[in-house]
């Protein structure tokens, strides 16, 4: 089984004081983690990038877009660029998957009800293993419900569903 990282839209945007993500810096901290721990191992790691429309925040040129400092892309790391919420929708990053080998990723990222979710769902479609980290994903409160009660809800519909859920201190990449 070859495993891959994917960090989903972990961009400055993301962290806008009006929505910002339950637990939004440990989430942070615990990526920035599993980055080096998958560096270490040789595992592929997946940026995921939006691309906003019209005057969203998360257009190229704008602070939203860019990544967290704590989580920039190194040379061999692989970028996918969506405009969807999925990271599989008009993009290469099943084919990217594919050419490297990768048959279960390791997701991580922001919005768990919108973009995590749907690379699960799209992922598990395809036929990969999946293994959403439970202390590694996020999103902020809305008008209905709290951000940890969503990352809840995210946590437990993915379990034996879509794949499987372990928080970050049980991430192995070997």
């Amino acid at each position: 089984m070859s495993k891959a990282l994917v960090v989903i839209d972990v961009q400055k945007g993301m962290f806008d004081q009006n929505f910002p993500p339950h637990d939004g810096e440990a989430v942070v901290d615990r990526i920035a983690g599993l980055i080096a721990q998958a560096r270490q191992s040789g595992a592929r790691i997946f940026f995921v990038q939006h691309h906003g429309y019209g005057d969203h925040p998360f257009q190229p040129g704008k602070p939203g877009y860019l990544f967290h400092d704590k989580l920039t892309p190194q040379p061999g790391d692989d970028v996918i660029v969506k405009r969807k919420s999925s990271a599989f929708h008009d993009t290469d990053f099943d084919a990217k998957l594919k050419r490297a080998g990768v048959d279960h990723l390791i997701v991580t990222g922001m919005q768990s009800e919108y973009c995590v979710t749907s690379a699960i769902r799209s992922a598990y479609e395809r036929g990969y293993g999946v293994t959403l980290v439970s202390d590694a994903h996020s999103t902020g409160d809305t008008r209905i419900a709290r951000g940890r009660d969503i990352v809840a809800i995210i946590n437990d519909t993915t379990q034996g569903s879509f794949g499987n859920v372990a928080p970050a201190a049980e991430i192995d990449f070997d």
